[in-house]
């Protein structure tokens, strides 16, 4: 497949030259949060077909941004994952997370996929860092059929899939639940109190979660004139 080329000697267009594709930064974003297989890049990226995906990937091996690895037992499987220069674009995506939070959620369209696992890295992308100072904390969130926990130390946070081994805090809601969190319609707050998120343990650590996680104010892109 021939990969197109702004042809300019600048570092925006270098770095949109190596990352601008379509599908290529959403693959970056789904390896930030650890290695994957091909059918784990496959459920999470609905609409990116295989012949597509595995052209994104091969171009992602070249440029030295991924890498084939073998999964550790038990899972013992081929998986992809960011090599060093792949995963300094984290600040990147958390940046460009943070501006589409303010200027680009809204509600969410009928043709949309929503995959909880996505909000492992969302919560990198709202973490407000001076809450978690003198803080350490464990939460672990369990929505529908995914698991995946925060690791907050002392104005640090570590986001990973899968469950925690000793957790503080443990949070279990639905899917459309935070779907609905994440387009603004009810708060967290509000679907502990009707029941449709649950939450088990200190509960000074659940309190502080809306401290230490916090979306931006809504912006309004409408020209001024219109």
């Amino acid at each position: 497949m021939d990969q197109r080329s702004y042809n300019q000697f600048c570092a925006t267009a270098r770095t949109l030259d190596v990352i601008g594709e379509r599908w290529t930064l959403l693959l970056v974003r789904e390896l930030l949060t650890g290695p994957k297989r091909f059918g784990d890049l496959q459920k999470s990226l609905r609409g990116l077909g295989t012949g597509l995906l595995s052209a994104r990937l091969k171009h992602l091996e070249r440029e030295g941004l991924a890498r084939r690895v073998t999964l550790p037992p038990p899972a013992r499987t081929p998986a992809y994952e960011l090599t060093e220069a792949g995963r300094e674009l984290e600040p990147a995506v958390l940046a460009l997370a943070r501006w589409g939070m303010k200027w680009a959620m809204g509600e969410r369209h009928e043709e949309e996929s929503f995959h909880p696992g996505w909000a492992v890295l969302g919560l990198r992308a709202c973490f407000v860092p001076e809450a978690a100072a003198g803080l350490r904390a464990v939460y672990e969130f369990r929505v529908g059929d995914e698991l995946f926990h925060v690791d907050v130390d002392d104005g640090r946070i570590d986001t990973l899939h899968g469950p925690a081994q000793r957790p503080d805090v443990v949070i279990e809601t639905g899917e459309s639940v935070l779907a609905g969190i994440a387009a603004r319609r009810i708060t967290f707050a509000e679907a502990l109190a009707d029941g449709t998120a649950r939450a088990c343990g200190d509960p000074d650590l659940l309190h502080a979660l809306s401290d230490l996680f916090v979306w931006p104010p809504a912006g309004d892109r409408t020209p001024a004139n219109s």
